[in-house]
């Protein structure tokens, strides 16, 4: 209990995505009970332009193994596994390795470094599909099954993994508690802003001067994101537009590049900061082009248990191909906005639910890709 509750005063939140406080998460476990807990690392990194997960477990797998095992020894687990996506063979064999360090060190076995806590623990690799990064998608691939979302409630805390009380966290999440319980978390919440505290691991990629992972405390400006630290475009050409969050993230323009790193922040001017993966678009970027991209990602990744998702995506694809084709371009693109709308609100997880954020901040921010061929090329 005093373990869950220093995390919860540190203010730390999911990096996964979602930034759902972790404390609250750990609490929830802690206080279901059950014959069995697991404790499951999200390791699952699909958005574009994300590697902190990766570097993290190729690097310091420890950091993580110890995190886990913190998480294991709050909320009362005993079982934890890493979900790691395929494409991560290196990141695969060193977490294998240092799992079994960790076990022969006793870090990991009946009795963790002579404590009365057991705790023990499994790598897993998944087999490419992105819906397997949302948690239910995750819980039944690991059981066995296709990745399919289930509907909540019940939540992962109370029936999670085998129908057991779950605490699901991304890596950098759990590789965080270490930091806070060796420093304390008054020293990890001096970090941040708002109701975002601490560091955050920020993944700068696309057409950019200098790629690379940047950790920083959560309050830095786009602008200086992108200009500062990376550089501006790696073509040497203006910044167009920036996709904050993977491929579910919304463009935006440089208009918008006051907005601080900061999840509410963010939320505010339609935005996600996601896994805080930054891809860079100079000038020549065609973002109808882009929003079509989106659509169609979707479509390809929907585990297509729910229809908004399924059948709104290639909706989406077909009515922006009409655009595209200049076939009644304004009727259409009320359609796209329609879909969004219902996609957004209808879908029952976030792939669905957040594919709308490219399309139409490409939509708001970037109207004059979207005007019929002839009057884009006499407006260029």
């Amino acid at each position: 209990a005093d373990i869950v509750a220093q995390v919860t005063e540190s203010g730390l939140r999911g990096r996964g995505g979602a930034g759902f406080p972790t404390g609250i998460k750990w609490k929830t476990v802690l206080d279901t009970a059950g014959d069995r807990k697991y404790i499951v690392c999200n390791a699952d990194e699909g958005d574009s332009g994300t590697f902190a997960d990766r570097m993290i477990m190729e690097g310091d797998p420890f950091v993580l193994i110890e995190g886990m095992t913190i998480a294991g020894i709050a909320t009362g687990a005993t079982k934890g596994f890493v979900y790691v996506r395929s494409e991560y063979p290196h990141a695969v064999a060193v977490m294998n390795k240092a799992v079994e360090v960790a076990r022969k060190a006793g870090v990991l076995g009946a009795s963790v470094l002579g404590s009365p806590y057991a705790f023990d623990m499994e790598i897993r690799v998944g087999a490419g599909a992105y819906v397997c990064g949302e948690e239910t998608a995750l819980l039944d691939s690991l059981e066995g099954k296709r990745g399919m979302v289930r509907a909540k409630p019940p939540l992962p805390a109370h029936k999670g993994l085998f129908g057991k009380p779950t605490v699901i966290n991304n890596v950098i999440s759990l590789a965080s508690v270490p930091v806070i319980m060796d420093k304390g978390a008054a020293f990890y919440k001096d970090f941040g802003m708002g109701r975002s505290r601490g560091t955050i691991p920020i993944q700068i990629a696309g057409n950019v001067k200098y790629a690379g992972l940047f950790e920083a405390a959560f309050g830095m400006t786009l602008g200086e994101i992108i200009d500062d630290i990376g550089g501006g475009t790696a073509t040497g050409r203006p910044v167009k537009a920036v996709q904050v969050g993977g491929p579910l993230g919304a463009y935006f323009p440089r208009a918008l590049f006051d907005t601080p790193f900061d999840y509410e922040a963010f939320a505010a001017k339609d935005g996600l900061i996601g896994h805080a993966g930054i891809v860079v678009f100079d000038d020549t970027a065609d973002m109808l082009k882009q929003a079509r991209f989106a659509m169609e990602f979707c479509a390809i990744e929907s585990c297509g248990k729910c229809t908004p998702c399924r059948i709104g995506s290639t909706r989406g694809v077909e009515t922006i191909d009409r655009i595209v084709a200049g076939i009644e371009p304004e009727k259409n693109l009320a359609l796209v906005t329609d879909l969004c709308n219902t996609m957004k609100f209808g879908s029952l997880c976030a792939l669905g639910g957040f594919t709308p954020y490219p399309v139409m901040s490409s939509i708001t921010h970037f109207p004059d890709d979207f005007k019929p061929a002839p009057v884009r090329v006499a407006a260029e």
